[in-house]
């Protein structure tokens, strides 16, 4: 049975070092990204001050945008033709949507990046990625 691998896809350097670490270690799976945008960063424009309707579609195309990314990314890697990659946009609180997802889809490994946060700033913004690791029902890699 192939594995099913998760790769939570936010754009920053240490996502794609978490996808890229899954197109080598899991060919001849599935590989899925999953971007999550969170309603209430999608809903205020550059200025927390004022509504920006358009926010939360742009938002949702920047979701596809990393999707399209990772299909370009797989293809130099060549990996398209024995894996299967499937991109996928959601919305919600991210750590709760990736477990979501999880459960309900037959993952059987996530691979996601760290931000590699410390002291006030990791207490202040929270972790994703430790609350994916705390209450994950798979095994999780953590790609820094």
């Amino acid at each position: 049975m192939a594995t099913h691998v998760l790769v939570p896809l936010d754009g920053s350097p240490q996502s794609w070092a978490a996808f890229d670490y899954a197109v080598s270690n899991y060919d001849g799976g599935a590989i899925t990204t999953l971007h999550v945008v969170d309603p209430i960063e999608g809903m205020y424009g550059d200025y927390d001050s004022y509504y920006d309707a358009q926010a939360y579609e742009r938002a949702l195309e920047r979701g596809d945008e990393l999707g399209d990314q990772a299909r370009d990314r797989a293809d130099d890697a060549g990996i398209l033709e024995t894996t299967v990659l499937e991109s996928v946009v959601e919305t919600g609180q991210p750590a709760r949507t990736i477990l979501e997802y999880v459960d309900e889809n037959d993952v059987d490994h996530i691979v996601i990046g760290s931000h590699g946060r410390s002291g006030v700033a990791r207490i202040l913004l929270g972790s994703v990625a430790e609350t994916v690791i705390r209450r994950a029902p798979v095994p999780v890699t953590v790609v820094r």
